[in-house]
């Protein structure tokens, strides 16, 4: 846990339902989104911009149903308004069991 919250990228999780369950160091200081700012929310519906929701969402929902998705990039908005670019590589957390 400390190695993804120290990382030099910014590494956010999400459970089946799309809620934030991850949000490192690197991901709050791009974003101006402190940890408990995201925790428990829907990262598609309230952190990304209207035009690359459906995208995202897909993306994401194919990394929960086991199908890794490389650089794939899209904008997100900070809380400060500004614009910055994300390089998302999507992939399923899995337990010892390989259950997602």
């Amino acid at each position: 846990a400390r190695l993804i919250d120290y990382a030099n990228a910014p590494i956010f999780g999400i459970d089946v339902h799309g809620a934030v369950t991850e949000w490192n160091q690197m991901a709050a200081r791009l974003s101006g989104y402190s940890r408990e700012d995201v925790m428990g929310k829907s990262l598609v519906k309230e952190f990304i911009m209207a035009e690359y929701k459906a995208s995202v969402k897909n993306v994401l929902d194919n990394a929960l149903n086991g199908r890794e998705i490389a650089n794939f990039e899209f904008p997100l908005f900070t809380k400060q308004g500004t614009r910055v670019e994300i390089l998302l590589n999507a992939t399923a957390r899995r337990d010892a069991s390989g259950a997602i």
